[in-house]
């Protein structure tokens, strides 16, 4: 349950409260969030009652929400969470879409990608600059240095920087250079790392693990919420699966279950989640069709040489070709695009 407290609370209120909690054998079970003014209490004993808190000068309200995940469900906050980056909107019927290269491989290459994103109005350039991979012997990425040379890019052509943070130690560069900070599928459940996304105010793109349940992904995302941080896109990229026809299954209910359980946009990726450039369109317009916030593409200027992930990356004519049947299967699903693409489009 969710302890709304009022803004006139006192230190001496707060106190009391503390008190009463830990003499209902709730010391462990609660936490406090400061900045929301709210108690969130996960675990309560039987014969629990929650009239005498309510009775509680100090206590607005009590939210009574049986998921474990409390700030991530709707049943938290039933509107749809929306936040600006740089004044594009991100959720509350918002579309928008993020593109660009795997990696980022060197200067000429991120221009390029970033020229023809500005041309065709979109506002999110992905890159990797520290990338995890499964080899130790493949392509780490550049590092700091691709950074620098997304960032470069994006300011040159007025977009805004997705990039993965591989590592606690690496929050503050990373912060430093993106606009959005992503966080991988095995990263999912590095719960050191979510605490710590969860006190800064960068939005967080939260990618769902290669073999996680749906209430596992809203956990990982309540590990940033309750830190204070509510600027979070979830991110559906595929799941592991016994079939290997795929890179990945990605998993279109998801979005319409996500809608039904949680607050949070919801991205579609189906670069990771299909493995293979020819399947990348039909299942982004699948996504679309399903209801999905936003999509992330992997584009690249030359697949053939790209030094990661080139089979599952999309041709630029190919990625240009999908933009109008987004805008007609947004059309047709009655929500609106992107101003800047629907511009475009029109």
């Amino acid at each position: 349950m969710i302890l709304l407290l009022k803004d006139t609370i006192t230190p001496n209120e707060l106190n009391d409260l503390k008190n009463l909690l830990d003499d209902k054998k709730l010391r462990y079970r609660h936490l406090l969030l400061n900045l929301k003014q709210l108690f969130i209490i996960y675990k309560t004993p039987q014969n629990f009652e929650s009239e005498s808190m309510i009775s509680l000068p100090c206590v607005e309200s009590i939210i009574a929400i049986k998921e474990p995940y409390k700030l991530a469900s709707k049943q938290w906050q039933k509107h749809p969470t929306q936040f600006d980056v740089k004044g594009v909107n991100i959720g509350g019927g918002a579309f928008n879409m993020i593109a660009g290269p795997c990696s980022v491989e060197n200067e000429d290459q991120i221009f390029e990608i970033a020229e023809f994103l500005h041309k065709h109005h979109i506002r999110f350039i992905r890159g990797g600059a520290y990338k995890p991979r499964t080899s130790p012997y493949a392509f780490q990425g550049l590092k700091k240095e691709g950074l620098k040379l997304l960032r470069k890019a994006a300011d040159a052509y007025n977009l805004n920087v997705v990039t993965e943070v591989m590592d606690v130690s690496l929050i503050d560069e990373v912060s430093e250079y993106a606009d959005i900070m992503q966080v991988g599928s095995r990263n999912m459940s590095n719960f050191y790392l979510l605490s710590h996304l969860g006190k800064i105010q960068k939005p967080i793109l939260l990618k769902r693990g290669m073999a996680a349940k749906i209430s596992e992904w809203l956990m990982a995302a309540e590990y940033i919420l309750s830190g204070g941080n509510e600027k979070i896109i979830l991110c559906e990229r595929g799941i592991r699966t016994f079939d290997d026809t795929v890179r990945n299954m990605l998993d279109i209910a998801a979005f319409p279950i996500i809608k039904e359980l949680s607050h949070l946009p919801v991205f579609s990726d189906p670069s990771h989640g299909t493995g293979h450039r020819d399947r990348v369109i039909p299942m982004a317009l699948a996504s679309v069709a399903a209801g999905c916030d936003g999509l992330m593409i992997e584009v690249h200027p030359n697949p053939e040489n790209a030094l990661s992930d080139g089979p599952q990356s999309l041709y630029p004519h190919q990625f240009e070709s999908l933009l109008p049947s987004i805008k007609t299967m947004l059309h047709n699903t009655g929500r609106t695009m992107d101003c800047e693409i629907k511009e475009q489009l029109v």
